[in-house]
This record gives C-alpha cells, structure tokens and sequence, in this order.
C-alpha cells in the first residue's frame, strides 16, 4: 500500500472517529455530569470539544482529498503531517499518562471500545509520522 492510500485510509478513519464521537455524550453522560459545574466551565467543555470535533473532522477531510498534497514532499506537507503527528502522538500520551483510569468506565463495550479508540489512535499517530518522515527525506 502507498502512503497516499494510508493517508486517505487514515481520513476515513478520522471522519468515522468524529461519527463516532457523537455519541460519546450519551455514553458518558455528559448532561448529567456537567449539571454539577458552573456554567461557564459548562461552556468551556462544550467549547473544547466542538473545537477538537472539528479538528478531527478537518484532519480526515484533507486527508481523504488532499492525500497527495500531505505526501509530496514540499515543506507544508512535511509541516502539516508533523503537526497532525504531533496531535496524535499527544492524544496517546494523554490516554496513558494524564487520565485517571481509576475513573475509566467499567464494563465489556466499555474497555472495548477504548482499545477501539487507542488502537485508532495509535495508527493515526505511525501513519502521520511516516508521512511526515517521507515528507522530510524528500524535502
């Protein structure tokens, strides 16, 4: 497989994540745990993560239509697929190193739907460096 074909892959994978995302409220309850915060806090979280929605949305939409513009070496596509990289690889860290996993939920579709998330995550994260390390060997 090519890296235009991996990215493309990858872009699809990003737009499923956001669809997928949209039921991540219900899930987690969200309506009921932000009713406990003051409304400001409420709309900086709704803020955020509309603002990371989009952002994923938009990563899987140029990844989908401009896959050859991500992997042919000029230094904006070397720069944008380091900064996706970079978002990946840090949305990993924060999986493992930051969240409290002892307030993970508990529950078969719940730990298997993480896997889901961090395998995704982690693919996300070698598709984008190898084409940000293509980008930079041919730049």
């Amino acid at each position: 497989m090519s890296i235009q074909s991996i990215i493309r892959l990858a872009g699809l994978a990003q737009i499923g994540l956001v669809l997928g995302s949209l039921a991540v409220p219900r899930v987690l309850n969200w309506r009921g745990e932000l009713a406990k915060v003051q409304p400001l806090i409420k709309q900086m979280f709704w803020n955020y993560a509309a603002y990371i929605l989009v952002i994923n949305l938009c990563f899987g939409l140029v990844s989908m239509f401009c896959y050859r513009e991500l992997s042919n070496g000029s230094t904006l596509a070397m720069l944008l697929t380091g900064f996706i990289t970079a978002y990946w690889i840090s949305r990993v860290l924060v999986q493992f190193f930051y969240f409290d996993r002892a307030a993970f939920p508990t529950g078969i579709w719940h730990k298997a739907g993480e896997t889901v998330l961090v395998t995704l995550f982690v693919f996300l994260s070698i598709v984008y460096s190898s084409a940000a390390c293509i980008n930079f060997i041919q730049n």
